[in-house]
Order: C-alpha cells, then sequence, then structure tokens
C-alpha cells in the first residue's frame, strides 16, 4: 500500500482528495495537514510514502514545507500541487527537493497515476518541462548561478555529456542515439550521476545542471 499524506488548507479540496484515493486499491491516506507548518510532526506520526503538498498555503507555504521535509527525512517523496504549470513557487520547490508536480485539474486517473510513479521513484515532471520552468525563472546568464561547477567535478566526462543531454530534455533513448551507445548504457551512466551527485531523480539532475552552469537557458 502507498501511504500518502494530503497537505492542502483547503478541507474541501483535501475531503475530495481523500474519496479518490480511498477508491484506490494500493492507496491510504495517513493524515491530513492544512498547513505546512503541521508537516513535519504529521511525517513524523504517520510516515508516508508520498506527500501530496499544495504549493500556495498561509503562514509555511508548500515550498518552505518541501524544504523542512527534505532536510530532516529521507524517505517520503513529495508530489506537488499547483494552479499553473508555470508558477514560480514550482520551481522553488523542484529546487528543494519535490519529485514532480501536478495540476489541482488533473483527471483522477492520472493523478493516482502520477502517485504510483512518485512512490516507485520516479520523476513525473518531463525534463522539457522543467526546462521551461528554469528558463522562466533562473534568469539569464548575467545571474548569479546559485551552484558551482565544481560540484560536477566528480563526474567522468561521458556522465558530463549525458548530464547536458538530460538537462536538454533528452529521452534515454534520444541519448543512447546521439551518443552511440545503447540504451542500458545510458541508464547506467544516470544511474551513477545521480548516485555521485546525490540526487533524487532526474528533475534534480536538470535543476542542478543549469544551475551549476552546465547548461544555459535559453541556449538549447
Amino acid at each position: 500500500m502507498i501511504r500518502v499524506l494530503l497537505v492542502d488548507d483547503q478541507a474541501l479540496l483535501r475531503a475530495g482528495l481523500r474519496m479518490i484515493l480511498d477508491n484506490a486499491e494500493d492507496m491510504v491516506v495517513v493524515g491530513e495537514a492544512a498547513d505546512g507548518t503541521e508537516v513535519v510532526a504529521m511525517v513524523t506520526r504517520s510516515a508516508p510514502d508520498v506527500v501530496l503538498m499544495d504549493i500556495r498555503m498561509p503562514d509555511v507555504d508548500g515550498v518552505e514545507a518541501t524544504r523542512l521535509v527534505r532536510d530532516r527525512f529521507d524517505g517520503p517523496r513529495i508530489l506537488i500541487l499547483t494552479t499553473f504549470d508555470l508558477d514560480e513557487y514550482v520551481y522553488a520547490a523542484l529546487r528543494a527537493g519535490a519529485s514532480g508536480f501536478i495540476l489541482k485539474d488533473t483527471l483522477a486517473a492520472d493523478l493516482l497515476s502520477a502517485i504510483r510513479a512518485v512512490a516507485r521513484g520516479d520523476a513525473i515532471v518531463a525534463p522539457a518541462v522543467t526546462k521551461r520552468l528554469i528558463e522562466r525563472h533562473i534568469g539569464t546568464s548575467a545571474d548569479p548561478l546559485p551552484r558551482s561547477e565544481l560540484e560536477l567535478r566528480v563526474l567522468t566526462r561521458r556522465e558530463r555529456e549525458v548530464l547536458e543531454l538530460v538537462a536538454r530534455g533528452l529521452s534515454n533513448a534520444e541519448i543512447a542515439g546521439r551518443l552511440f551507445l545503447t540504451e542500458g548504457t545510458v541508464k547506467g551512466h544516470v544511474s551513477r550521476i545521480l548516485a555521485k551527485l546525490a540526487l533524487r531523480d532526474r528533475v534534480q539532475a536538470v535543476v542542478l545542471a543549469y544551475e551549476c552552469g552546465l547548461v544555459r537557458a535559453g541556449n538549447v
């Protein structure tokens, strides 16, 4: 069973989400929180696999709540609920450690699929969408970058090539064709990149590649 914690300041929305999840045979709602201030205590108490997190809440919003969870826990993965796919808060939440985001008007079947994907360790935001978010919010190359390229020194030359192509939105199959490798070899490279850089998924790899300057906004 996938254990889900609901975090949203609207009681009606939480009730609707609970109804959808309760009808899924492989999910159980283990708790609800109406504000980001409650999240850490709820995660401690309920040990969820996935936190379904509203992005905009009073007092402590979804970005800060995501950061608090990531700083204190290794286990739960965070799926952001938002109204707009280019919300500036979404980019901040991905930087803070969220594994992806979905829109609040998502169909119930797609919501369940997203939760399942996040629970098994996948990122549900396509790299191309992440790239679009970054290019809108990180600014131009003239802006100071949040991370240093020195962080990438642990990667081999081939791993840097693979990371750059991941950041440009290419799939494993497309990267394999570009670099004349097998898809399995590319998958292995991606796994080692994530391990070496202590990243949870491809979305965070895309964010890091931009913030370290490996790929520049607008230079695709």
